[in-house]
């Protein structure tokens, strides 16, 4: 039974994995519609949303499995319970890409603003975000969940970034005022994701170490990882 349970436990594992890296893509193809000015890549984002939420339903369907199967305790239990938690952070992931993915369809309905810079670096650093925060949990690795939580600080800079310049065009002609709050829009969208993706991370440092992290990560000594 114990061989089985562990199996069972390596496809959640797998699962998952295939989840984020779906929300991943749903992330890329987002911001490549604005990049590129392609409205029809915005259909790969809601086909990838389709496959997100059934995942979401099965995986949430696995846990509860294994648990009134194997009544599993411990490390286990808390491993399971927070699989579910995590499957509910990658699906809310999904909606915000597919919320990026409708501001750049109102997005194309005007000239650019400016060539985009900013916003596809938070992207790629927010889709590291995700991964690293998968990965850390499937492995216990504490020094990528780590990394998770401090590019959530570059995150939120960027973010910042974005607002002061797309203030600063509002301020100059009130012409750009449609087209720069959207991207402040998704500016916003690209910031939850990574929230989410902290959350992960907050986790994997509570499972693996015993330490709550929440709110105040620079009480996280790094030589403990």
């Amino acid at each position: 039974m114990t061989k089985h349970f562990d199996d069972e436990l390596g496809e959640l594992k797998i699962r998952l994995l295939y989840m984020s890296g779906l929300v991943e893509e749903m992330i890329n193809y987002s911001i490549k519609t604005l990049v590129e000015r392609k409205a029809e890549l915005t259909k790969e984002v809601f086909k990838r949303e389709e496959e997100v939420n059934t995942l979401q339903v099965e995986i949430d369907d696995r846990c509860l499995k294994l648990i009134a199967l194997y009544q599993p305790a411990a490390t286990d239990l808390r491993f399971i319970a927070s699989a579910m938690k995590i499957n509910s952070e990658l699906e809310r992931m999904g909606d915000q890409a597919v919320n990026i993915a409708d501001a750049g369809k109102e997005l194309l309905k005007n000239p650019p603003l400016k060539k985009l810079i900013d916003i596809p670096y938070a992207a790629g650093l927010v889709k590291d975000m995700v991964r690293n925060s998968l990965d850390a949990f499937v492995k216990g690795n504490l020094a990528l969940a780590r990394q998770v939580l401090e590019h959530d600080s570059k995150v939120d800079e960027v973010k910042d970034q974005i607002f002061r310049e797309l203030l600063f065009f509002m301020l100059s002609d009130r012409k750009t005022i449609n087209v720069s709050l959207q991207l402040i829009l998704v500016a916003r969208h690209l910031e939850r994701i990574a929230d989410h993706a902290t959350n992960i991370a907050e986790d994997v440092i509570f499972i693996v170490s015993g330490k709550d992290v929440r709110h105040h990560i620079q009480d996280l000594d790094s030589t403990a990882l």
